[in-house]
């Protein structure tokens, strides 16, 4: 008989969290979720939205020996995950193995090490009904939103489609955004750059045009150049002011679940599926010999970029004994008023277990994923980059022209970690010769170029989560599955990273938004999660 029975999710938890407690303590998975509400009806009834749950098939023998384990142990602790899924399952559970919820059974651990288990174990406390509520709300919502709306589109679009409260509202970006890219005029627009060149020692660099008498001018058409070429013709060109200035930059903070996802499908290629995966592998327990299983990572479902002071300190002893004390800056991050601050960003649990020394025990792409995170976090607490910047305006006649550089100072932060952006050049650094005003420079020759102004550029998964965070639809544990749900129904696709809708994805958005304009729209979505935090905060 075991003196204490631990239940968490899944096996790879369990067996991380064993090695750190007493023979006489027993963990087992409950695979997930254990009840649900039933696949062949509504479910919930409409009058008083109770939801009736069931056991998920293929669950009853896993249920029978959870049942005869729980009887067996004096006490019982549900420690599955620390957000409102785990919390809801941390409440089926109790219902399903008679455990009075009222009691101290619940423990929540935000990252699988000896001392936040063990602390949590000594720490347990009531399921909290309002996370649960909050959870069960957003299911409840969801049931009704997608069982009443579908069937409309089996009968006017195709049998098996289905339509979702979330989900619909990111086929409809999809879609606006595809229009916009349709319905975009380009327009046409000249940039002017002159080759110059100073005299000794003879350096060139380049300027852009910038506008006339100091008013800056936009060029549209080729008569317009011409024009200017031709009075420009025997110009004398003149520095006119030169500014030097010293530039920071600072570094990204610590990883939530959006900002993970964004640059692993940026820097690693990774769908937000499959970054997820990985990052629950790395949360739960990776064997590491001579360790045994070890959670690498904090929780990966997060909208905190807070650490804990312990987190704080170590990377500051890391940075200065592997940079020196100017890399290391002790820095606090603001987190996002929605965010649900009970957690921490995601980190490296062990800041000793460097990438490249546990590299033998992760796969490829485990070992890629966790560098990211492990390089992330230590940049965050790193000292900004110093850039020299110098600025020159240069006048030829009535014209002007701006030519400007930087040189690196002090990397700083960048020796470790470079942020990636969406569709953003990455930096150029420039070396202006030394000018001084009231110099002439030489025009070696002028370069003009014509483009076209460019139509919103298509969602990527990366875009579209930033996107869909920005406006506050879905939280971190929904970004990933309402993405992957719409590409398996094929509303979406994805050609070279970028998210097309495909024509039924057009048609049943267009069927849905002239039926359901006031469900599937981004004020009501995002509306609805806040009031789902609110149920959460007891409010």
């Amino acid at each position: 008989m075991a003196d204490k029975l631990i239940i968490v999710e899944s096996p790879a938890k369990a067996n991380t969290i064993k090695k750190f407690l007493g023979g006489s303590t027993k963990v087992v998975a409950s695979m997930g979720h254990i009840r649900d509400l039933p696949k062949s009806k509504l479910g919930v009834d409409t009058k008083t939205f109770e939801p009736q749950y069931i056991n998920i098939r293929g669950k009853g023998d896993l249920i029978k020996s959870l049942k005869k384990e729980a009887k067996d142990a004096k006490k019982v602790y549900l420690a599955t995950d620390p957000d409102r899924e785990g919390e809801a399952i941390a409440w089926h559970l109790a219902n399903i193995l008679g455990v009075d919820e009222s009691k101290m059974c619940r423990v929540t651990f935000n990252e699988i090490t000896k001392d936040a288990v063990k602390k949590a174990i000594q720490n347990p406390r009531k399921i909290d009904m309002d996370l649960t509520d909050a959870q069960q709300a957003r299911r409840v919502l969801d049931r009704i939103v997608g069982y009443k709306i579908s069937p409309v589109l089996w009968k006017k679009v195709q049998k098996g489609l289905s339509a979702g409260r979330v989900q619909s509202v990111a086929v409809k970006l999809i879609v606006d955004r595809e229009e916009e890219i349709e319905n975009f005029i380009p327009e046409e627009y000249w940039n002017i750059t002159a080759k110059l060149s100073t005299k000794k020692p003879k350096k060139t660099f380049e300027a852009k045009f910038y506008g006339k008498d100091n008013k800056k001018l936009d060029i549209h058409s080729q008569e317009e150049v011409d024009k200017i070429i031709s009075d420009l013709e025997n110009a004398k060109y003149i520095v006119d002011e030169v500014k030097l200035g010293e530039k920071k930059r600072n570094p990204a903070p610590p990883f939530t679940t959006s900002t993970m996802q964004q640059e692993a499908s940026r820097k690693l290629n990774f769908a937000l599926r499959k970054t997820m995966q990985i990052a629950q592998g790395l949360y739960e327990g990776v064997k590491i010999p001579g360790k045994g299983s070890v959670g690498l990572i904090t929780y990966m479902r997060t909208d905190s970029t807070r650490i804990s002071e312990e987190a704080r300190a170590a990377a500051k002893q890391h940075i200065e004994n592997v940079y020196g004390e100017e890399y290391y800056e002790n820095r606090y991050y603001k987190t996002n008023k929605d965010a649900q601050d009970a957690h921490e960003a995601i980190r490296p649990t062990y800041v000793d277990l460097e990438p490249d020394s546990i590299k033998q025990s992760l796969t490829n792409d485990q070992y890629k994923l966790y560098k990211l995170i492990y390089n992330r976090f230590i940049a965050s607490q790193m000292s900004a980059a110093i850039f020299d910047t110098v600025s020159a305006k240069i006048n030829a006649d009535s014209y002007n022209f701006r030519a400007s550089g930087q040189t690196i100072k002090f990397k700083g932060f960048m020796t470790l970690y470079v942020e990636t952006e969406d569709n953003k050049e990455t930096e150029k650094f420039t070396n202006l010769p030394i000018l001084e005003e009231k110099q002439e420079v030489k025009k070696e020759k002028l370069e003009t170029k014509q483009s076209f102004t460019e139509p919103p550029p298509r969602y990527t998964e990366a875009s579209l989560v930033k996107m869909l965070e920005e406006k506050g639809i879905g939280r971190p544990s929904t970004y990933s599955p309402t993405i992957t749900t719409i590409l398996a129904r094929r509303y979406i696709e994805k050609l070279q990273k970028q998210l097309h809708p495909t024509d039924l994805g057009r048609i049943v958005n267009k069927l849905l938004i002239e039926n359901f304009s006031d469900i599937i729209n981004v004020e009501f979505t995002a509306q609805m999660e806040e009031e789902f935090d609110k149920i959460a905060e007891r409010k």
